[in-house]
């Protein structure tokens, strides 16, 4: 009788419902709060300079993720084509995480150096003229459009908000000193943000235009990035030793 009391009412069961299910995530989640190996600690990982994170904005403007997933599985077919499966900490700065569920063109957790700034700058323009089987769209408008970096420092203190170790003060810089180094440190300083993008944009010219900074110049720059933080070597021997 009380279970079909629960079922005829549609607002208790639903109340019911949530509460099973509340009671099981946290069964699932509070205990890794305790354990140290949960995400494991990797060095290299660091937040994104000023202009990748202006070039992954625009990834993410443009509907890049919906073809493109940046996460390698650890399967054997996965990593003979994309390289190292990926880890947990290279996440760890990206709000949202481009993890991805669907592949209508490769995987890019591992595309940074792969390819030459030229050569992501003609496949951007039109994909066709250096992969022709390509079903990508062209998109000139983004060597055509100077990037908005206005309101960079603003980006960058939303984020510092969510936990990214951005610095506004000296201690934080200074911590992310001895985290990072400070070459690293310098480019997460926020009173810098403008600078420093400019500077990374005149020093590596990702897009070819040497006196203009594109939306073209900020994506190739993110894209460049793209599993190049971490010396994977130090990974690889005993996860893939079992496929050699």
């Amino acid at each position: 009788m009380r279970h079909e009391n629960i079922e005829v009412n549609s607002g208790l069961m639903i109340a019911l419902i949530m509460v099973v299910i509340s009671i099981g995530g946290l069964v699932e989640i509070v205990p890794l709060f305790y354990i140290n190996e949960t995400v494991e600690k990797v060095d290299g990982v660091r937040p994104y300079t000023p202009l990748e994170l202006r070039g992954r904005d625009i990834y993410q403007r443009e509907g890049c993720y919906l073809c493109h997933s940046q996460m390698v599985r650890p399967f054997r077919d996965e990593w003979l084509r994309y390289g190292h499966y990926s880890l947990a900490a290279e996440s760890k700065y990206d709000h949202p995480f481009q993890w991805g569920s669907k592949r209508t063109g490769p995987d890019l957790a591992r595309v940074g150096g792969k390819y030459s700034n030229q050569w992501h700058v003609q496949h951007l323009l039109k994909p066709t003229s250096v992969v022709p089987e390509s079903i990508m769209p062209n998109y000139p408008w983004l060597l055509n459009n100077d990037l908005d970096y206005s309101d960079i420092a603003d980006r960058m203190t939303a984020l510092r908000r969510t936990g990214v170790p951005y610095s506004l003060t000296q201690a934080e810089y200074d911590a992310n000193v001895k985290t990072f180094g400070k070459t690293v440190a310098d480019q997460l300083d926020i009173s810098q943000a403008q600078d420093n993008l400019l500077k990374q944009a005149r020093t590596f010219n990702y897009d070819g235009l040497p006196n203009r900074v594109t939306e073209m110049e900020a994506l190739v720059a993110y894209l460049q990035v793209l599993g190049t933080m971490v010396d994977f070597s130090k990974y690889d021997e005993g996860y893939f030793a079992e496929f050699r």
